[in-house]
């Protein structure tokens, strides 16, 4: 292990000795925000450290049982001596793994990663064949969800006449909902023969997803009442005749940026009012997202791709029944089952491509993981 290294866990060590300090410190056990903001950093540095003692654990059965191959007497034991090189190989392959997870253990880590996940798709360009891959789409990820064993809503829908949705957005919440699906953000374009088409050509049209981290109350942004104009009208849509008697659907206006956000899907005025607030504050926290990674992509752009809505990241190509994600050259020719829900080849491959990046940037000293 390089030398570096040692130092990053050193320093780990103090600081988790800071955080045993603080964490009993009444100040912090009156402060609830911050009392979990530190009990999570200490749980991440235990967890690294934990990782490190075995690592030198297997480092000091190594060294010993080399001792026990130089020893004059232990030479004679042919027993020993497999025993010895059998412990050898052994820490070796453990030190190797060790050293692997001790890696990944200490990649920058996002801490909404565990946040459920708003999912947004809208229609673009393509008409109603757009409409229909929008809900190709939602139902992919609705299925994902089934498949993980997550909990799914539809927070708001906007139906086409055709069939699919105009824009949908959907609520998933299970293990990391968000760490797993933060890069379907962007462009999505499929290349098929619409239902419409009578003479067989194929078209091209397209979708926008954007993926937000649904806002921690413990940490979300503060509305002022005063930014905020509340309009009530009445739903559109199937819904029997309910939905067109009264005015239960809001719509929120964010004024000072002009997000708005708005929901009909449910009878109750007060519920749609809470589900539309929940999709304006994780827009208002995503717009500050947007901005710090804009400021950060001028020293440094990631592989994944900056999470601007308008980037192109993959194809849906039925003809060939292939799938390919241009960010990081993956193609995969299971498109069936992949927009059945089998979402997971494709989601650790983003995982891990993200996760090599960061382990060469840690390689140049590209970044302090206060390690």
């Amino acid at each position: 292990m390089k030398a570096e290294w040692r130092e990053r866990f050193a320093r780990l060590a103090l600081r988790r000795a800071e955080l045993d300090a603080s964490l009993s410190d009444p100040a912090v056990l009156a402060d609830i925000k911050r009392w979990r903001q530190l009990s999570r950093e200490h749980g991440e540095a235990s967890q690294v450290l934990d990782l490190y003692t075995r690592h030198q654990q297997r480092e000091s059965d190594e060294t010993a049982a080399r001792a026990l191959l130089d020893d004059p007497e232990s030479r004679q034991d042919a027993d020993l001596i497999a025993m010895a090189q059998s412990e050898i190989a052994e820490a070796q392959a453990e030190q190797t793994q060790l050293l692997e997870q001790l890696q990944s253990a200490l990649l920058p880590r996002d801490p909404d990663d565990d946040r459920p996940a708003l999912v947004e798709i809208r229609a673009g360009t393509g008409g109603d064949e757009s409409a229909l891959f929008a809900g190709d789409l939602a139902r992919m990820y609705l299925r994902y969800a089934e498949r993980q064993g997550w909990r799914s809503e539809i927070l708001s829908e906007s139906s086409a006449d055709i069939g699919g949705y105009k824009e949908v957005i959907l609520r998933l919440d299970g293990e990391a909902a968000y760490g797993q699906l933060k890069f379907e953000s962007g462009g999505h374009r499929v290349q098929r023969v619409p239902v419409t088409e009578s003479q067989g050509r194929i078209h091209t049209s397209a979708c926008t997803v954007a993926v937000l981290p649904e806002p921690d109350e413990a940490t979300e942004i503060t509305l002022n009442p005063a930014d905020l104009r509340i309009d009530t009208f009445r739903a559109s849509g199937a819904g029997g005749q309910h939905i067109n008697k009264t005015d239960s659907a809001i719509r929120i206006t964010h004024l000072p940026t002009g997000l708005v956000a708005e929901c009909q899907d449910d009878r109750s005025q007060h519920r749609n009012k809470a589900k539309a607030m929940i999709v304006l504050q994780a827009r208002l926290n995503d717009r500050e997202r947007q901005q710090r990674q804009a400021h950060e992509a001028a020293t440094r752009k990631g592989l994944i791709g900056t999470g601007d809505r308008s980037d192109r990241i993959r194809t849906y190509n039925f003809p060939q029944g292939r799938l390919s994600d241009h960010r990081i050259n993956l193609t995969l020719y299971r498109l069936g089952a992949i927009l059945d829900g089998d979402l997971a080849e494709v989601v650790q491959a983003l995982q891990q491509a993200q996760a090599q990046e960061q382990l060469a940037q840690m390689e140049t000293g590209g970044w302090d993981t206060r390690a």
